[in-house]
């Protein structure tokens, strides 16, 4: 069984996040304040971040898609709907809005905003893997390319980035089948 794990946290949800965490910063702060006194205060701001930081990272890693021989799984902190395979049209690598290089799946049906379905959204690569971060973002694409693959969805990849992905990161242009 073959599972990946993808997704871009929209903006408005990241300033969500931070919010709650400012809010439980304040009331950790608070509490610490009113029951141990002002001296306490930086006891309170230590405690506070340190379950802020722990919340923000559940909420980051509950907040994904999960891509499965079944089904596609979009999990929020609340919530989790599965999209079918048969809805997946065509996939595509281009660039956003922001100059990033976004993976994206077309669907047709459904309730989704413009029938997309964005699952990285990454910065230009313009070297060889020099981190952890290119490694897993290498990883990735690897992974999702060959899912994709596996489900006969052809994928659409711009010639620079397909040219860039091949030099720097090894990874052949996508072949059909």
């Amino acid at each position: 069984m073959t599972t990946v794990r993808a997704g871009v946290v929209p903006g408005k949800r990241v300033g969500v996040y931070s919010a709650i965490a400012v809010v439980v910063v304040a009331a950790i702060v608070g509490g610490f304040v009113g029951a141990f006194g002002i001296n306490r205060v930086f006891t309170g701001l230590l405690v506070g971040v340190v379950v802020a930081v722990a919340l923000l990272v559940a909420l980051f890693t509950r907040d994904t898609i999960v891509l499965s021989d079944e089904a596609i799984y979009r999990r929020t902190p609340l919530s989790e709907t599965s999209i079918d395979w048969e809805r997946v049209v065509a996939g595509r690598f281009t660039l956003d809005e922001q100059a990033r290089w976004s993976l994206a799946l077309d669907l047709v049906g459904g309730d989704e905003r413009h029938g997309e379905l964005v699952l990285m959204s990454i910065p230009p690569v313009v070297r060889p893997v020099a981190g952890a971060y290119d490694l897993r973002k290498r990883e990735q694409v690897n992974e999702i390319r060959a899912l994709l693959r596996e489900k006969r969805i052809p994928v659409t990849v711009l010639p620079e980035i397909a040219g860039a992905l091949q030099e720097h990161w090894q990874i052949a242009p996508p072949t059909t089948k």
